[in-house]
C-alpha cells in the first residue's frame, strides 16, 4: 500500500500538507486539487492532470513531472529543485519565486507563466518556450537556454552569468540591467532588443544579430562581437573596451559617447 491510499486521489481534492513522497501519482486526474504546502517528494506525476491546482509552497524536489499538465497552476513559492518537467505544459502557471535549481525544462511549454524572481540555476531549457514570458530579476545563472524561445520575453535584472543563450530567439526582449557575464549567445537573436545598462562582459555574442538593438551604457568589455550584426544598434554611452569586432557590421550604429578600447569617447 503506497501513502498515497490514505488520501482520496480526484479532481478538486482537499490534499494540502499531505505526505505523498515516492508517491506513484502517474496519469492521474488531480485537476484544481489543493496541495498547498504537500510534500511531493521524488513523486511520480508523469503525464499527471494538475490544471488549476494549487501547489503554492508545495515540495516537489526530485519528482518526475514529465508531461505533466500543469496548466494555469499555483506553483508560487514552490521547490522543484532536480525535477524533471520534460515537455511539461505549464501555460499561464505562476512560478513567481519558485525554486527550480537544477529542474530539467527542456520542450516544456511556458508561454504566458510568471517566472519572476524564480530561481533556475543550472536548469535545462534547452528549446524551451518562454515568449513573452515574466524572468524579472530570476536566477538562470549557468542555465541551458540554447535554442529557446524569449521573444518579447521580460528579463530585466535577471542574473544569466555563465548562461548559454546559442542560438536562442531574444527578439524584442527586456534585459534592462540583465547580468550576462561570460554567457554563450552565438547566433542568438536579439534584434530590437533592450539591453540598456546590461553586464556583457566577456560574453559571447559570435555571429548573433543585434541589428536595432538597445546597448546604452551597456558593459561591453572584452565581449565577443565576431561577425555581429549590429546595424543601426544604439551604443551610447556603452563600455567596448577591448571588445572584439573583427568582421561586425556597424551600419547606422549609435556611438556617441561610448567608452572605446583605447578609453576614448567617440563623438
Amino acid at each position: 500500500m503506497g501513502r498515497e491510499d490514505d488520501y482520496t486521489i480526484k479532481p478538486g481534492a482537499d490534499l494540502t500538507g499531505a505526505d505523498l513522497t515516492k508517491a506513484d501519482l502517474s496519469g492521474v486526474d488531480l485537476s484544481r486539487a489543493h496541495l498547498g504546502g504537500a510534500n511531493l517528494t521524488k513523486a511520480d506525476l508523469r503525464g499527471a492532470d494538475l490544471r488549476g491546482a494549487d501547489l503554492t509552497k508545495a515540495n516537489l524536489i526530485g519528482a518526475d513531472l514529465t508531461k505533466a499538465n500543469l496548466i494555469g497552476a499555483d506553483l508560487i513559492a514552490a521547490k522543484l529543485s532536480d525535477a524533471n518537467l520534460r515537455d511539461a505544459k505549464l501555460h499561464g502557471a505562476d512560478l513567481t519565486s519558485a525554486n527550480l535549481r537544477d529542474a530539467n525544462l527542456i520542450g516544456a511549454d511556458l508561454t504566458g507563466a510568471s517566472l519572476r524572481d524564480a530561481k533556475l540555476r543550472r536548469a535545462k531549457l534547452t528549446n524551451a518556450n518562454l515568449s513573452g514570458e515574466d524572468l524579472t530579476r530570476a536566477d538562470l545563472t549557468k542555465a541551458d537556454l540554447s535554442g529557446a524561445d524569449l521573444t518579447n520575453a521580460y528579463l530585466s535584472g535577471a542574473d544569466l552569468t555563465g548562461a548559454s543563450l546559442r542560438g536562442a530567439k531574444l527578439h524584442g526582449a527586456d534585459l534592462t540591467s540583465a547580468y550576462l557575464r561570460d554567457a554563450d549567445l552565438t547566433g542568438a537573436d536579439l534584434t530590437g532588443a533592450n539591453l540598456s545598462g546590461a553586464y556583457l562582459s566577456d560574453a559571447n555574442l559570435t555571429n548573433a544579430n543585434l541589428s536595432r538593438a538597445y546597448l546604452t551604457k551597456a558593459d561591453l568589455n572584452r565581449a565577443y562581437l565576431t561577425n555581429a550584426k549590429l546595424n543601426a544598434v544604439r551604443l551610447s554611452g556603452a563600455k567596448l573596451s577591448a571588445v572584439r569586432l573583427r568582421g561586425a557590421k556597424l551600419r547606422g550604429a549609435d556611438l556617441r559617447g561610448a567608452i572605446m578600447q583605447d578609453g576614448s569617447v567617440h563623438k
